[in-house]
């Protein structure tokens, strides 16, 4: 098939998911030309096809594109660069994009606005749903329910010759970051993604303008992003209750929660405010609140300690106003609090250590914030973080744990799968008494894996293998425990209800 083919065939695509309309077809397949460099057209036929996404297409237009030199190099970042601007051709105008999701919203729905834009995401290629397909994800039966693990297969490797490129590039300060709103249309770099193909949507908060946009490697559904239009660093404050509430009264089918806002807790990027969100029920959320109490000067607001491995308090009540009053308070009074029989220290030499991860939801006509206090303080014992991922599990995950994984979704590393396999394809070899040695990355989990072995047994590969993967769930809730600044032993519930009995509050028996 010739290259000509192909882009009749991303201009019948762009017709059938209504990207483009009739009268866009010429204009269409002349900018296409203009991007593949090609000067004229060949008239050929094209057979009617119903494709979920452009990757077959792209996939042929960018082998050409490789084979003619219009690539500069045929790896991942040259070809994203490319197949996103040929997407940009088929994108809607913001104007446009903004005007049918608010249609949407008024005549119909909330969700059928996000739906909408969700879909739109996906047809554009800005959500690379074959990348994502190749994730992996399962749940894990934990006494705090079930935990969901994901091992992280999307992203693409750093590519060597756009890195080395990259050293030579000026520095270049726009847009200023990943997040900033000037990512739409932008044509991207080596060492800077393309994104004509991203539309956002903009959206009032607290009276400050905000908007919408989704992730484009999504860890689950409608995986949403709301940022912050001016390039302002992350901080939680009060303003970030008033916003996070503003907005699941706005999309009351959408979860709304920020990382924390200091380093080794954070998990994310602190230079730019910034929301996740998204209509998906995460672990935490069904976890219920085992300790109830209530608040002298808020009576009207409901607030407990949930059962999960990390330490978070609940508050409901149907005035949004009153319940960012007492998220505030909290906050305010977890900022400066110390317990040390506890291992809670606010400070070290002005450096602030305390700070809170916070979550908004509807939940039965109620406003809900989750409150999960964090604390980043560093020890010689610990020094990537006393309530961070600690060292023996630092084969299986070292990064922060941020948001995500604080509500029960593991987002593990890519590099997992291989190193799994080749681990159990290693015990598997020793079992049937071949002479094996083990080398590499491997080495790293055979302490966790013997211990396993040797509590379980060992039937076959593919069984064992299953194994590993459900014990992956308890290692990532033993990360959780970890994370959690008040332990769920008998002293560090106690030392938890100490700090709630500092707020103003009294138990509530149920």
């Amino acid at each position: 098939m010739s290259i000509y083919h192909d882009i009749e065939r991303l201009v019948q695509y762009g017709l059938k998911k209504k990207l483009i309309e009739k009268e866009d077809v010429i204009w269409t397949r002349n900018q296409l030309l203009a991007v593949l460099s090609l000067d004229t057209v060949e008239e050929v036929k094209v057979d009617e096809e119903e494709l979920d996404t452009p990757v077959t297409i792209l996939t042929s237009i960018l082998d050409w594109s490789a084979k003619e030199g219009v690539l500069e190099s045929n790896s991942v970042v040259y070809r994203d660069l490319l197949d996103t601007q040929l997407m940009g051709m088929l994108t809607k105008r913001p104007s446009e994009v903004i005007d049918t999701f608010l249609g949407k919203y008024k005549k119909e729905s909330s969700e059928a606005a996000t739906r909408y834009l969700y879909q739109l995401s996906k047809d554009v290629h800005y959500i690379r749903t074959d990348r994502i397909a190749k994730n992996e994800h399962w749940y894990a039966d934990t006494d705090y329910g079930q935990l969901e693990i994901t091992i992280n297969l999307s992203k693409p490797e750093k590519d060597p010759k756009a890195i080395a490129a990259a050293k030579g590039l000026e520095s270049v300060n726009y847009p200023k970051c990943l997040l900033c709103v000037e990512n739409v249309g932008y044509k991207g770099r080596i060492n800077h993604p393309a994104r004509q193909n991203l539309r956002t949507i903009p959206v009032t908060l607290n009276d400050e303008r905000w908007h919408i946009q989704f992730s484009p490697y999504v860890y689950y559904n409608e995986h949403a992003i709301v940022l912050k239009e001016k390039h302002e660093p992350m901080k939680i404050t009060h303003l970030t209750f008033k916003r996070l509430l503003d907005f699941v009264d706005q999309f009351p089918h959408y979860f709304l929660g920020s990382n924390a806002d200091l380093p080794i807790v954070g998990g994310s990027i602190l230079s730019h405010d910034h929301f996740q969100g998204g209509a998906h029920d995460f672990p935490m959320a069904k976890a219920e609140m085992e300790e109830m109490f209530s608040f002298e000067r808020f009576p009207s607001v409901q607030a407990g300690i949930v059962k999960w491995p990390m330490s978070v308090l609940r508050l409901q009540a149907t005035n949004k106003e009153e319940l960012a009053n007492v998220a505030y308070d909290i906050l305010e009074a977890w900022r400066v609090y110390e317990d040390r029989k506890a291992n809670i220290v606010a400070q070290t030499d002005g450096t602030p250590h305390n700070t809170i991860t916070p979550i908004s939801r509807m939940r039965g006509g109620k406003f809900e914030l989750d409150l999960v206090l964090r604390n980043n303080r560093t020890t010689d014992e610990h020094p990537d973080g006393l309530f961070h991922p600690h060292q023996h599990v630092h084969h299986i995950k070292k990064e922060n744990i941020g948001l995500i994984e604080v509500m029960g979704l593991a987002v593990l590393p890519g590099r997992l799968k291989d190193e799994l396999q080749q681990v159990v394809t290693y015990i598997g070899a020793k079992e049937r008494g071949e002479t094996v040695n083990a080398t590499g990355e491997i080495t790293k989990h055979l302490k966790w894996v013997d211990k396993i072995k040797h509590q379980f047994g060992f039937d076959n590969e593919a069984s064992f293998e299953q194994l590993l993967r459900q014990e992956l769930g308890q290692v990532f809730l033993e990360i959780l425990h970890h994370a959690g600044v008040f332990k769920r032993d008998d002293s560090g519930r106690s030392a938890f209800v100490r700090f709630v009995s500092t707020l103003g509050t009294k138990r509530v028996h149920n």
